[in-house]
Protein backbone atom coordinates (compact mmCIF):
# COMPACT_ATOMS: atom_id res chain seq x y z
CA UNK A 1 0.00 0.00 0.00
CA UNK A 2 1.43 3.38 -1.00
CA UNK A 3 0.94 6.57 0.93
CA UNK A 4 -0.96 9.34 -0.80
CA UNK A 5 0.90 12.42 -1.96
CA UNK A 6 1.04 15.14 0.68
CA UNK A 7 -0.98 18.24 -0.06
CA UNK A 8 0.69 21.64 -0.31
CA UNK A 9 -0.57 22.41 3.19
CA UNK A 10 0.89 19.10 4.48
CA UNK A 11 4.19 20.07 2.85
CA UNK A 12 4.16 23.50 4.52
CA UNK A 13 3.39 21.96 7.89
CA UNK A 14 6.27 19.47 7.51
CA UNK A 15 8.69 22.27 6.62
CA UNK A 16 7.44 24.22 9.62
CA UNK A 17 7.90 21.15 11.87
CA UNK A 18 11.46 20.63 10.67
CA UNK A 19 12.29 24.31 10.99
CA UNK A 20 10.93 24.27 14.53
CA UNK A 21 13.24 21.34 15.29
CA UNK A 22 16.21 23.43 14.06
CA UNK A 23 15.30 26.28 16.39
CA UNK A 24 14.78 23.90 19.35
CA UNK A 25 18.24 22.40 18.83
CA UNK A 26 19.80 25.86 18.37
CA UNK A 27 18.21 26.98 21.65
CA UNK A 28 19.48 23.84 23.40
CA UNK A 29 23.00 24.68 22.23
CA UNK A 30 22.67 28.28 23.43
CA UNK A 31 22.87 29.64 19.89
CA UNK A 32 19.43 31.24 19.69
CA UNK A 33 19.22 34.90 20.69
CA UNK A 34 15.82 35.99 19.26
CA UNK A 35 17.36 39.34 18.34
CA UNK A 36 17.28 40.89 14.88
CA UNK A 37 21.04 40.67 14.27
CA UNK A 38 23.55 41.32 17.02
CA UNK A 39 27.03 42.07 15.72
CA UNK A 40 28.59 39.11 17.56
CA UNK A 41 26.47 36.47 15.78
CA UNK A 42 27.33 34.67 12.57
CA UNK A 43 25.15 34.81 9.44
CA UNK A 44 23.95 31.27 10.23
CA UNK A 45 22.94 32.28 13.77
CA UNK A 46 21.11 35.35 12.44
CA UNK A 47 19.29 33.13 9.93
CA UNK A 48 18.26 30.64 12.64
CA UNK A 49 17.08 33.56 14.81
CA UNK A 50 15.00 34.90 11.89
CA UNK A 51 13.59 31.42 11.34
CA UNK A 52 12.60 31.16 15.01
CA UNK A 53 10.81 34.53 14.86
CA UNK A 54 8.94 33.51 11.68
CA UNK A 55 7.75 30.19 13.10
CA UNK A 56 4.99 31.83 15.07
CA UNK A 57 2.72 31.29 12.03
CA UNK A 58 0.33 28.36 12.31
CA UNK A 59 -0.84 27.35 8.83
CA UNK A 60 -4.51 26.81 8.03
CA UNK A 61 -6.77 26.81 4.99
CA UNK A 62 -7.35 30.39 3.89
CA UNK A 63 -4.17 31.83 5.43
CA UNK A 64 -3.01 33.21 2.08
CA UNK A 65 0.06 30.99 1.75
CA UNK A 66 -1.45 28.96 -1.09
CA UNK A 67 -4.26 31.20 -2.36
CA UNK A 68 -1.96 33.81 -3.90
CA UNK A 69 -4.57 35.05 -6.39
CA UNK A 70 -7.05 36.16 -3.69
CA UNK A 71 -6.43 39.36 -1.72
CA UNK A 72 -6.62 39.35 2.06
CA UNK A 73 -9.40 40.84 4.17
CA UNK A 74 -8.08 43.21 6.84
CA UNK A 75 -9.96 42.22 9.99
CA UNK A 76 -10.41 44.22 13.17
CA UNK A 77 -11.67 41.05 14.83
CA UNK A 78 -13.82 37.97 14.50
CA UNK A 79 -15.99 35.53 16.38
CA UNK A 80 -17.29 32.02 15.90
CA UNK A 81 -20.87 31.01 16.61
CA UNK A 82 -21.54 27.28 17.04
CA UNK A 83 -24.35 25.25 18.55
CA UNK A 84 -23.47 24.81 22.22
CA UNK A 85 -20.34 26.98 21.95
CA UNK A 86 -20.99 30.70 21.93
CA UNK A 87 -18.53 33.56 22.57
CA UNK A 88 -18.12 34.78 26.13
CA UNK A 89 -20.74 37.37 27.00
CA UNK A 90 -23.41 35.96 24.67
CA UNK A 91 -26.33 34.73 26.75
CA UNK A 92 -28.65 33.91 23.85
CA UNK A 93 -28.80 30.40 22.39
CA UNK A 94 -27.17 29.80 19.01
CA UNK A 95 -30.49 29.64 17.15
CA UNK A 96 -31.64 33.00 18.57
CA UNK A 97 -28.37 34.71 17.58
CA UNK A 98 -28.64 33.28 14.06
CA UNK A 99 -32.21 34.60 13.79
CA UNK A 100 -31.14 38.05 15.04
CA UNK A 101 -28.30 38.20 12.50
CA UNK A 102 -30.48 36.89 9.68
CA UNK A 103 -28.95 33.49 8.86
CA UNK A 104 -30.21 29.94 9.21
CA UNK A 105 -28.51 27.89 11.95
CA UNK A 106 -25.85 25.50 10.60
CA UNK A 107 -24.43 22.49 12.45
CA UNK A 108 -20.91 23.72 11.53
CA UNK A 109 -21.63 27.20 12.85
CA UNK A 110 -20.80 30.61 11.42
CA UNK A 111 -17.82 32.95 11.52
CA UNK A 112 -18.30 36.70 11.87
CA UNK A 113 -15.52 38.77 10.29
CA UNK A 114 -15.52 42.39 11.42
CA UNK A 115 -13.79 44.66 8.93
CA UNK A 116 -14.25 47.91 6.99
CA UNK A 117 -15.67 48.69 3.55
CA UNK A 118 -13.33 49.10 0.57
CA UNK A 119 -12.60 52.71 1.56
CA UNK A 120 -11.75 51.72 5.14
CA UNK A 121 -14.42 54.03 6.55
CA UNK A 122 -17.61 52.03 7.19
CA UNK A 123 -17.64 49.19 9.72
CA UNK A 124 -19.05 45.95 8.27
CA UNK A 125 -19.48 42.35 9.42
CA UNK A 126 -19.18 39.49 6.95
CA UNK A 127 -21.06 36.36 8.03
CA UNK A 128 -19.09 33.50 6.47
CA UNK A 129 -18.92 29.71 6.52
CA UNK A 130 -15.13 29.82 7.06
CA UNK A 131 -15.22 28.60 10.68
CA UNK A 132 -11.98 26.55 10.45
CA UNK A 133 -10.19 29.52 8.87
CA UNK A 134 -11.36 31.74 11.73
CA UNK A 135 -10.13 29.24 14.31
CA UNK A 136 -6.75 29.25 12.51
CA UNK A 137 -6.72 33.05 12.76
CA UNK A 138 -7.37 32.83 16.50
CA UNK A 139 -4.40 30.47 16.92
CA UNK A 140 -2.15 33.03 15.19
CA UNK A 141 -3.60 36.07 16.95
CA UNK A 142 -3.02 34.34 20.30
CA UNK A 143 0.67 34.27 19.35
CA UNK A 144 0.62 37.98 18.48
CA UNK A 145 0.83 37.41 14.73
CA UNK A 146 -1.19 40.01 12.78
CA UNK A 147 -2.48 37.65 10.11
CA UNK A 148 -5.53 38.16 7.91
CA UNK A 149 -7.46 35.61 5.83
CA UNK A 150 -7.86 35.64 2.08
CA UNK A 151 -11.08 37.06 0.70
CA UNK A 152 -13.74 34.37 1.03
CA UNK A 153 -15.30 32.87 -2.06
CA UNK A 154 -18.75 34.29 -2.84
CA UNK A 155 -20.27 30.93 -1.86
CA UNK A 156 -18.74 31.31 1.63
CA UNK A 157 -20.43 34.66 2.33
CA UNK A 158 -23.96 34.42 3.72
CA UNK A 159 -24.44 38.15 4.18
CA UNK A 160 -22.68 41.43 4.91
CA UNK A 161 -24.13 43.80 7.52
CA UNK A 162 -23.28 47.39 8.39
CA UNK A 163 -21.63 47.71 11.78
CA UNK A 164 -19.66 45.20 13.80
CA UNK A 165 -21.41 42.29 15.45
CA UNK A 166 -19.82 41.44 18.78
CA UNK A 167 -18.47 40.42 21.08
CA UNK A 168 -15.36 39.74 19.05
CA UNK A 169 -11.79 38.62 19.47
CA UNK A 170 -9.66 41.54 18.30
CA UNK A 171 -6.85 40.91 15.83
CA UNK A 172 -3.45 42.40 16.75
CA UNK A 173 -3.96 44.92 13.92
CA UNK A 174 -7.50 45.64 15.14
CA UNK A 175 -6.23 46.42 18.62
CA UNK A 176 -3.67 48.83 17.17
CA UNK A 177 -6.08 50.50 14.72
CA UNK A 178 -9.00 50.93 17.14
CA UNK A 179 -6.92 51.62 20.25
CA UNK A 180 -9.15 49.19 22.14
CA UNK A 181 -6.26 47.46 23.89
CA UNK A 182 -8.24 44.22 24.04
CA UNK A 183 -11.36 45.79 25.55
CA UNK A 184 -14.63 44.16 24.56
CA UNK A 185 -16.49 45.71 21.65
CA UNK A 186 -19.42 47.97 22.35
Amino acid sequence: MTASEPTELDHLREIERLAHRVTVEAAAEGRLSHRAGPEETTPLQRSVDALARALRHYHFEGDGCLEEDRPVVRLVGASVLKPGLMPAGVDEPYEAVCARIGVEPRAEGWALWNTWDRDGEVKVTMVVTAVATTEGLFANWARGRALDPVTPLPSQVALVRHGWIGPMTFSPRGVARTGRGGLPSA
